[in-house]
């Protein structure tokens, strides 16, 4: 049988963990950031540093810091430093200080025991083996807010004050702090708040034709000659304008048109496969940030998401979206949470991106937080959430 031809050449080039040896408009911040850790390079121990990344959803900000790590350790290795670049997510370790040391100090002791130190003694320990090793980190704190919201200040501080306390020792331990919502700053105290806005990287939504050129370094990469047209690229550039200037769905949307082309067996990628994968695709909603969500953070959104199928409204107020809650808890055998923990939740799956919130406005009693839900169908979320909760009932 024939093999069918594909219009991807390499397809990984298009993969969300994928970091380009290019950043189209991204140049200036990337220089920035350079400058920013120059000392950790030249003079390694002298000085360490702290930078806040922050962005919306789609803005560069994770591709940036992996960027800047593989050069920054390339040239730490021209010049015989003996420097690591470390990314965390904070978000896939669930806000814990002591699971984000412990992804980190593993990288040294790969068979680190899970059980039987606090993150205090992990991070001590950690100081111990870069002083062996004569090694210093950069340590990326990416999705900081989960951090924030679990625990408050204490892990920034402690992961300064570590650093403050070694007088004529060198300072091995940098970090990138990596922030959707700066708002998220005003829950630290004045001095960490001011530690974190001494350096501040902004990055700002792309626009329609940044997009186009972030497009097209794409799919030279990716894509077979001649099986993506110009006017294919304008239209998915139009459509993650419309999103925000979001480059990550834009390189998705790319993506799943190409595979709807191979599904059917065309030679190139079609507007009609963009318009496909546009209603397939959730702009901001992407099934992996829904699946890294706790068990209470699913059933709020369970019940957010049943409420809007059911009533058919373009909003809920949080009192409204609670008792959606504590239904959907009775219907899991869950006891349900206060309210200071769900509106902790609320925040933070709006800084995800995967609800909007609002204050109400006039004409209503007091003030309250409203919720919405504009990227996605209630009914979609609502199903996948479904899936992810029913293996707690097996």
């Amino acid at each position: 049988m024939r093999q069918h031809f594909s219009v991807f050449k390499d397809e990984s080039k298009l993969d969300i963990n994928y970091v380009p040896s290019r950043l189209p408009h991204r140049s200036a911040q990337l220089s920035l950031l350079n400058q920013f850790f120059r000392s950790v390079v030249e003079t390694p121990g002298k000085m360490t540093q702290r930078v806040l990344i922050t962005g919306k959803i789609g803005t560069g900000k994770t591709v940036l810091s992996q960027h800047f790590g593989l050069q920054i350790i390339r040239e730490a290795r021209e010049k015989g430093a003996n420097l690591h670049y470390i990314h965390v997510n904070c978000r896939e370790c669930k806000g814990s200080l002591f699971m984000i040391l412990h992804q980190v100090i593993s990288k040294f002791h790969p068979n680190f025991p899970r059980r039987g130190y606090s993150a205090t003694e992990i991070l001590q320990m950690l100081i111990q083996v870069l002083d062996a090793k004569n090694a210093f980190v950069i340590l990326v704190l990416d999705e900081l807010d989960a951090l924030i919201r679990n625990e408050g200040s204490d892990p920034l501080y402690n992961l300064s004050r570590i650093q403050e306390g070694r007088f004529n020792a060198p300072q091995r331990l940098s970090l990138i702090c990596i922030l959707r919502e700066t708002e998220y700053l005003d829950l630290l105290d004045p001095s960490t708040k001011s530690t974190l806005q001494r350096n501040i990287i902004r990055l700002e939504e792309y626009s329609k034709s940044q997009i186009r050129d972030i497009l097209n370094d794409r799919v030279d990469m990716a894509f077979r000659q001649a099986t993506v047209s110009s006017s294919v690229l304008d239209f998915v550039a139009e459509l993650s304008s419309s999103e925000g200037g979001n480059a990550r769905y834009a390189i998705e949307l790319l993506w799943r048109a190409g595979k709807y082309a191979d599904s059917l067996q065309l030679p190139i990628v079609s507007p009609e496969n963009v318009r496909t994968a546009a209603a397939s695709v959730y702009p901001v909603v992407r099934k992996d940030e829904v699946f890294s969500l706790g068990v209470h953070e699913k059933l709020f959104l369970l019940g957010v998401a049943r409420y809007f199928r059911q009533t058919g409204s373009a909003y809920v107020s949080m009192g409204d979206a609670e008792e959606a809650y504590a239904i959907v808890c009775e219907e899991y055998g869950k006891k349900g949470l206060r309210h200071t923990q769900l509106w902790k939740y609320a925040k933070g799956l709006a800084a995800s991106g995967i609800i909007e919130t609002k204050l109400s406005g006039t004409g209503q009693r007091g003030k309250t937080t409203i919720i919405s839900l504009p990227k996605v169908s209630a009914e979609d979320l609502e199903r996948e959430l479904v899936k992810f909760l029913s293996t707690m009932r097996r």
